[in-house]
């Protein structure tokens, strides 16, 4: 079975057909989904999603695109969602210098205020780190995150990068680039990486693998991740399966 680590099903391009897209998950050999949270007041709508389809949790956090406006009575609402029992993790939580929707002095300050409300909770971390690897990494080494882990959502950093993630107890996490026929850097790295610390995602409906790029992502096309993978680590696609799958459910605390 695949678990899909990272998507985005309250998105409104799944308005249309997303029971249709859902209901085929398990005849697709999708097993679980973890669907990832950019802001605040998407979490009603994604808690009805995991309420409704029994393989899917969530995550709670802001992504650094939407914290310009954040208080500290948000950082309440945010404990007070993630003691939802299908919350399983803080995020997507970060630095995106590639955009800079929000300062970049306003991503860091509530980067590092979420990665706080996270070890208070004890709950792992969802990170988004986009062309900001240096500001990022000094922030989860200050705050020590280890007690906690987490994985690094859509991995796009180098190889010694990595060693310090690992090294935190952190999951590397391979996305559709990993497909991409000029993805020199993330093929390094899942090289590098041991098969039991690397999860799968789809960033749905973001990030769509070759053979299907350009058209919109879903959890249906995560076996090519996982068969892209098996090629680069010279083992067999089954092999994937159950490790991704039994790593991300360590990750995010999934017993079910």
């Amino acid at each position: 079975m695949l678990f899909d680590s990272h998507a985005h099903y309250n998105d409104e391009r799944f308005k249309d057909d997303l029971d249709e897209v859902l209901s085929a998950m398990p005849e697709n050999n999708v097993g679980l989904i973890l669907n990832s949270c950019s802001e605040l007041s998407e979490v009603p709508d994604i808690l009805k999603i995991c309420e409704k389809y029994p393989f899917v949790y969530a995550s709670a956090g802001v992504h650094p695109h939407e914290v310009e406006n954040l208080t500290e009575p948000d950082m309440d609402t945010l404990i007070q969602y993630a003691a939802n029992p299908k919350i399983k993790a803080i995020g997507e939580i970060g630095l995106d210098y590639y955009y800079d929707f929000s300062p970049r002095d306003v991503q860091k300050k509530w980067f590092a205020r979420q990665v706080e409300v996270a070890k208070e909770l004890k709950m792992p971390i969802i990170i988004h780190d986009r062309d900001a690897h240096k500001d990022c990494m000094d922030i989860l080494r200050d705050a020590d995150i280890r007690d906690i882990g987490g994985v690094f959502h859509c991995y796009a950093g180098s190889v010694e990068m990595a060693k310090e993630i690992l090294d935190w107890g952190m999951y590397i996490a391979f996305g559709g680039s990993l497909t991409f026929k000029k993805s020199v850097r993330p093929v390094e790295v899942a090289k590098y990486v041991p098969l039991d610390m690397i999860v799968i995602e789809t960033d749905c409906p973001y990030l769509t693998p070759e053979p299907h790029r350009g058209k919109r992502n879903s959890s249906l096309y995560i076996h090519y991740v996982a068969e892209k993978l098996a090629e680069i680590k010279g083992v067999s696609v089954e092999e994937i399966e159950n490790a991704t799958f039994e790593n991300a459910k360590k990750c995010f605390n999934i017993t079910d």
